[in-house]
């Protein structure tokens, strides 16, 4: 079995050495920066990882882990204009290094080449393998969706949330983990609780990342804390702060997300106080611990030696210790 670092290597070798032959350039130079940018390529590295705990030729299925990831940065490209964002991974956006319109192409054009690599698998297997992406394409718009009518919302509620979370972050976790067990040949039974592995495991990454926006090291983070207060981003953190204040918390919450204008460290402190005086950390760090112990609960039941899920294990155990 390859380790992980050694799964990592294989993969951004045949990234990196994608032939772009179709033109115009100008279409597929955004695509190829995109995919050049870099990032933890946790979707491939679990598809690679899953297969490779039913069959020793992970090679094989370098297509599918390279339409899985470019489907992901799709969505990362797409993200980024309508959030205008300005940066990513420490390099300008698509729409900022072109403009808005390349970005809507190359993103579109990033799509249909997901899921022309993704038929790139074996005939018998090529049916379940669609079905479950585009599923899952179609979920993920659904969580976006949710996640943009949340922000004009100030009655979501905890199961809306992690509904939403699961939708937009989980499901293509699961999706990848299920994909490399179905080219692998698995069990449907192993493949579906790898496919549930991904999908609790999945919210547990999603809450903790909202939890490091408020409790993270701005150092080790890598970017400053704060961000989800200051644009009312309806987390985990902040619904159920609304849930757990008292009357004058809940005016003061309520002020901070309602005020036009303010100073941003200044609100990013007072809301991190109502959030203290609530036990809304210890709430987030048990429900983190929750899907994560739920997680494997599902890796357990995979019905293979426990050697040949150490590096999956290991690779999510760290996943769930990081800081960034």
């Amino acid at each position: 079995m390859l380790t992980a670092k050694e799964i990592l290597g294989k993969f951004n070798s045949y990234l990196d050495n994608l032939p772009y032959t179709r033109e115009p350039q100008s279409l597929y130079e955004p695509v190829k920066y995109v995919l050049s940018m870099g990032g933890k390529r946790i979707r491939p590295s679990l598809m690679l990882m899953a297969y490779n705990m039913f069959k020793d030729d992970p090679e094989s299925i370098m297509p599918q882990a390279c339409a899985i990831e470019t489907y992901h940065n799709y969505t990362l490209l797409h993200d980024d204009l309508m959030d205008n964002a300005d940066m990513r991974r420490g390099m300008q956006t698509v729409h900022v290094k072109w403009d808005a319109n390349t970005a809507i192409l190359s993103g579109d054009s990033m799509l249909v080449l997901a899921f022309q690599r993704m038929m790139q698998c074996p005939g018998d297997k090529l049916k379940p393998v669609l079905d479950l992406f585009t599923e899952t394409s179609l979920e993920i718009g659904e969580g976006q969706q949710y996640d943009m009518d949340f922000e004009t919302r100030t009655d979501v509620k905890e199961e809306e949330y992690i509904e939403m979370i699961r939708l937009k972050t989980s499901v293509l976790l699961a999706c990848s983990l299920k994909i490399g067990a179905i080219l692998a040949d698995a069990p449907a039974a192993d493949a579906d609780n790898l496919y549930k592995f991904g999908e609790q495991m999945g919210l547990a990454f999603q809450l903790q990342d909202d939890y490091l926006d408020v409790y993270g090291d701005p150092a080790v983070f890598g970017k400053a804390i704060g961000g989800d207060i200051l644009c009312n981003k309806k987390t985990y953190m902040l619904i159920n702060a609304f849930n757990r204040a008292d009357g004058v918390q809940r005016g003061e919450l309520l002020k901070w997300v309602t005020a036009k204008q303010f100073d941003p460290k200044e609100k990013i402190a007072a809301v991190t106080d109502i959030y203290n005086q609530v036990g809304i950390k210890r709430l987030a760090e048990e429900k983190i611990e929750y899907y994560f112990a739920q997680s494997r609960k599902y890796l357990a039941d995979v019905n293979v030696a426990d050697e040949r899920k150490a590096v999956l294990a290991a690779y999510t155990d760290k996943m769930m210790k990081r800081e960034k």
